[in-house]
């Protein structure tokens, strides 16, 4: 493993864009790091509290059983937060390598949305906002703020719009059956959606490369996709600025932001496919 401190005009960087312009197949696996650099909050730790409510109390099946609205005030409040946020260099460089080039895709912790916007953002500038491939949309492991789901059906539709949460009747329901609809989030205590989560192993089993970005990796199963890659035969790549129980697994381990590093890594390869 190579560990370099100073990501830029080193030889690790160098091997590292090599690595990637060779490489058939790369999952980003990104993290809260990532969307901190935009300014995301985390929810957690000191500042975390909301109304004297931890996360912990708000983000279960249960707190939402027991007062749906209460649940919804804050979403809707972590929501406004978060749309006041933009992607960083880190997201826009990633949405334009995939534009480039095939065979990237990305596997995300992060509930933001900031990724996607980031790739709409590069089409509109590209071919005057036209649908991306699917392909290039983001597997959110954990969800999306910015997607609802019926608690007794299967609709499932994108909401950027605003959530009332004065009352329990002004809250959203499902336009098929009328019952409440729930932020499209894994609560705690709630297991993932196997279908993405088959999906992201999939990609990072078969993937040469996995280019790991602003994780802590120790929250699983999302810390496991980057193992897959090298049961796989292929090759991680850590962009973080503290070591993480990944980086001796680590092909190289690139010590700074990534709002810094990342642009500095893809901007020069330009792979086509």
């Amino acid at each position: 493993m190579t560990v370099t401190e100073h990501p830029f005009d080193s030889d690790a960087m160098d091997g590292v864009r090599a690595l990637l312009r060779d490489a058939s197949s790369v999952v980003i696996l990104s993290g809260a790091g990532v969307s901190a650099e935009s300014g995301v909050p985390t929810f957690r730790g000191p500042g975390g509290l909301w109304r004297s409510h931890r996360p912990e109390e708000l983000a279960t099946p249960g707190a939402f059983r027991g007062d749906p609205r209460l649940v919804w005030e804050w979403y809707a409040w972590r929501r406004e937060r978060v749309s006041e946020c933009a992607p960083n260099p880190g997201h826009r460089a990633v949405a334009a390598w995939q534009l480039a080039r095939s065979g990237v895709y990305v596997v995300t912790q992060n509930v933001d949305g900031l990724h996607e916007r980031a790739m709409l953002e590069a089409l509109g500038e590209t071919d005057g906002g036209g649908a991306p491939r699917p392909e290039v949309l983001p597997l959110e492991l954990h969800g999306s703020l910015f997607r609802v789901r019926c608690t007794q059906c299967s609709y499932r539709q994108p909401h950027r719009g605003p959530v009332d949460a004065s009352s329990l009747s002004t809250l959203p329901t499902c336009p098929r059956c009328a019952s409440l609809l729930r932020p499209d989030v894994v609560w705690f205590g709630e297991a993932l959606d196997p279908r993405v989560l088959s999906r992201a192993f999939e990609l990072a089993r078969r993937a040469d490369v996995c280019l790991v970005v602003g994780t802590s990796a120790v929250v699983h199963p999302a810390a496991s996709v980057p193992l897959a890659t090298l049961e796989g035969g292929g090759r991680i790549v850590e962009v973080n600025p503290d070591p993480t129980p990944l980086s001796e697994s680590a092909w190289v381990a690139i010590r700074g932001p990534s709002g810094e590093v990342l642009p500095a890594l893809l901007s020069s390869d330009a792979r086509g496919g």
